[in-house]
């Protein structure tokens, strides 16, 4: 009979747990992270020759660490924005040259993380490359952080050119020395992009892309990058000569947040 009893309570306890993850998997199914709406893509999927270096995933950005949200180094884009960056592709490849997108679609987690960075004014661990004329206190004034970006919205890409055939760029060692990214593209991390006068995600006025010291070879890459995205929809952020915005906007009113990886977009 001992045993007897001894075996029920087993059972019993079994049961009891069987029903415990019963009654918890609905909750953990409801809590899954959302998906991307069927008009985004991966940009490899419509065109696959732009040259990917998705920045925000690793430590070489202005935070100085991988920004949350980015989970694989994936462009999702709407897709009017992705053929319409393949039909500028096309026109640049005839030229000797490719676009490299370094950020696409932005989650707001990711641009929460932005914020929450640019509030703690103590870490300034990356400021002598990204900002080292700029004070930290100033960013939101100066339109450098908001709380808000278009990114979100899958129709803006910031990008460059890359002179053909393309070499490889060395990656981001933490902790190196860090140069200025207004100086000389010699002294500038290396990127195997052309010389815009500036490097990416530059909290400079050198970096608006009709500023009058930008003269030369510079200019005229800027202007190749601009007007080429002028002639297939997109609008450029008169302070980041990185920064296009395709129009008219799938999702002008809405910000998304979903991770940036394949998964967001399986089906699409």
């Amino acid at each position: 009979m001992t045993r007897l009893i001894s075996a029920l309570r087993v059972l019993t306890a079994s049961a009891a747990a069987l029903l415990t993850v019963a009654a918890t998997a609905p909750a953990a199914r409801a809590t899954a992270e959302p998906v991307a709406p069927k008009e985004f893509v991966a940009l490899r999927t419509v065109a696959p020759t732009i040259i990917q270096e998705m920045r925000y995933l690793t430590p070489h950005n202005f935070v100085g660490e991988p920004v949350d949200g980015y989970r694989q180094p994936v462009c999702l884009v709407t897709r009017p924005t992705a053929e319409a960056l393949r039909t500028a592709q096309r026109k640049l490849l005839r030229q000797g040259y490719s676009l490299k997108v370094y950020d696409c679609y932005r989650p707001q987690r990711a641009v929460d993380h932005f914020v929450r960075w640019a509030e703690d004014l103590q870490d300034e661990r990356m400021k002598p490359e990204f900002y080292p004329r700029v004070d930290k206190s100033r960013l939101f004034a100066d339109g450098y952080i908001a709380e808000k970006s278009g990114h979100s919205r899958g129709s803006t890409v910031d990008l460059t050119l890359v002179k053909l055939p393309a070499l490889p760029t060395r990656p981001y060692r933490p902790g190196e020395k860090l140069a200025p990214c207004y100086g000389p593209k010699a002294e500038r991390f290396p990127d195997n992009s052309v010389d815009m006068g500036t490097g990416f995600d530059c909290f400079d006025t050198l970096a608006h892309t009709d500023d009058p010291r930008v003269q030369g070879e510079q200019r005229a890459n800027r202007q190749l990058l601009k007007s080429t995205l002028a002639g297939v929809g997109f609008t450029n952020l008169p302070e980041e000569w990185w920064h296009f915005t395709h129009k008219p906007e799938t999702f002008p009113d809405s910000y998304f947040d979903f991770p940036v990886a394949w998964r967001s977009v399986m089906g699409n």
